[in-house]
Order: C-alpha cells, then structure tokens, then sequence
C-alpha cells in the first residue's frame, strides 16, 4: 500500500505485469488506473512524446496535444515493462520525473506535478548494464526502491500441481466440460518439464 517505486525482475513469462496488477490492486489507489506501457512497443523517436506528452504545435505533425502515459495515470500506477530497452538520452527525463514528480512535456513552458506510482520490470540484468554504462546507476537505485525477482516456475515447482488444479477447473467450467482431473503420469511430465 506505499507510493514507493518497485522493480520487478524475471525471465520473460514468470508474470511480472500480473504481479504489478497485484501490487496495484493491493495499494490505495487500487480504485484508480494503472496504465502499462512497454518501452519496446514504441519506436525510438517517439518514446518521449509517448510517456511525457506534447503541446499542440511544439513539432511538425503536433495538430493536436496529447497528454502522454504518465499523465494519463495521474493518481494511478504506471507500469513501464522491459524498462532496461529505455534509451539512454531519455533516461534522464525520467530520472527527473521519479525524483520530483514533475514531467515537462514538449512545448510547455513550465513543469507539470504528476501523481503516479511506478512499478518498473525488465528480464534483463540492469547491475550488468550499469556496469556497461549502457543504464544509468542513479536511475537503476529510483526504480530498485522495492526490488521483487520473481523466479521462474522451474525454481518452484511445488506450486505446479496448484496451478494445474487452478487452470483445470477454470478451463474446465469456461468450456462446460464438468469435472476434470489429470492422471498421474501427466502431473509428473509437467513436474519434471523444464519450465
């Protein structure tokens, strides 16, 4: 339920962005919105104007204003996924942003206040590419506020047998097909399956 920064960490696929909806949901701004952007999603040179916004005419083709995610998640959660592909000319904006609060987006004379919780996750090593200087260390200790790794299924496999029970009974009453189970042998192939 804190304001604070969290960085989840994993391979891809251990669930990371529903672990971030968990912590959302979980929080005091559960009633508020929590927008996923992932830095990958966007090309290079739109990035900026895609999480901090623009005023009508502060470039070529800007005919109309737009607000950026960040705002868009004002009172909410902003989950950035695969944040370790941010290039390194933006890093410091949104630097800037965790530390004061404040976006400035192109063509506003004046910073703007935003409320808006970050939840930050990535696959890849981040120590290692601060190391490499190819990630900012001071943006790497704002996002690794609360640092949650989560493992992949491999390390734990004591939760599959649940899993499996869950996912079987919802698949089960989704398509109406009654009570469902899995034999023996099955359990022990998905147990011993390199997840």
């Amino acid at each position: 339920p804190t304001p604070l920064t969290v960085l989840l960490t994993g391979e891809t696929g251990v669930g990371k962005e529903m672990l971030a909806r968990t912590i959302h949901l979980s929080s005091n701004r559960a009633d508020k919105v929590m927008l996923a952007f992932n830095c990958t999603a966007v090309p290079r040179d739109m990035l900026e104007s895609q999480l901090f916004g623009y005023r009508r005419g502060a470039f070529t083709g800007a005919d109309t204003s737009y607000v950026g995610v960040i705002r868009a998640a004002e009172g909410g959660t902003l989950f950035l996924d695969e944040i370790a592909d941010m290039p390194l000319d933006l890093q410091p904006k949104l630097l800037r942003f965790l530390e004061t609060h404040e976006i400035h987006p192109l063509g506003e004379p004046h910073p703007i206040k935003v409320d808006v919780r970050v939840i930050a996750a990535t696959n890849a090593n981040l120590e290692k590419l601060v190391a490499e200087g190819r990630f900012r260390q001071d943006l790497f200790y704002r996002l690794n506020v609360v640092h949650l790794r989560l493992p992949p299924l491999r390390e734990r496999r004591e939760e599959i047998p649940a899993l499996v029970e869950h996912y079987i009974r919802r698949y089960a009453d989704q398509q109406k097909k009654g009570r469902l189970t899995l034999t023996d042998e099955a359990l022990e192939y998905l147990l011993l399956y390199n997840w």
